[in-house]
């Protein structure tokens, strides 16, 4: 491959874009600052969501959790204490069958997690729990 004058300039031009646009959930430092962006400052309530995580994780490295709601278009998951609290935002589309998902997360310490959803009609509802963290997952 033959690398042109045009080339090594849109290739300048894509990196120096790219360098000065900040994602969206690298922008929101704090886990309050990622909640007000998830659901634009509207009032979370209880109800349909269900999280499921370990009371006690040996090792934070890989601590599994399974969020899951029947009315769910879309569920963001925040470990509050880790130095960035955002671990993921699942998103449903109209077609699917499950409005579950699972994986493994990385907890610093002992911290509380949470998940929030936006459910079909609009409104926000979350959920939380405690895990203890016996072995720290980000460097202890």
């Amino acid at each position: 491959m033959q690398l042109t004058r045009r080339d090594a300039i849109l290739m300048g031009v894509g990196a120096a874009l790219m360098a000065g646009i900040p994602l969206s959930a690298a922008a929101a430092a704090t886990g309050d600052e990622a909640i007000a962006a998830f659901t634009g400052g509207a009032e979370v309530g209880e109800g349909d969501i269900t999280l499921t995580a370990p009371e006690i994780a040996e090792n934070g490295n890989t601590v599994p959790i399974e969020v899951s709601s029947d009315s769910a278009v879309e569920i963001m998951v925040l470990a509050l204490g880790n130095p960035t609290p955002a671990v993921a935002t699942f998103k449903f589309g109209p077609l699917a069958a499950s409005r579950a998902a699972s994986t493994r997360i990385r907890l610093a310490g002992t911290q509380d997690v949470i998940a929030i959803a936006k459910l079909q009609d609009g409104s926000f509802v979350k959920a939380s729990t405690t895990v203890k963290v016996t072995i720290g997952g980000c460097g202890g």
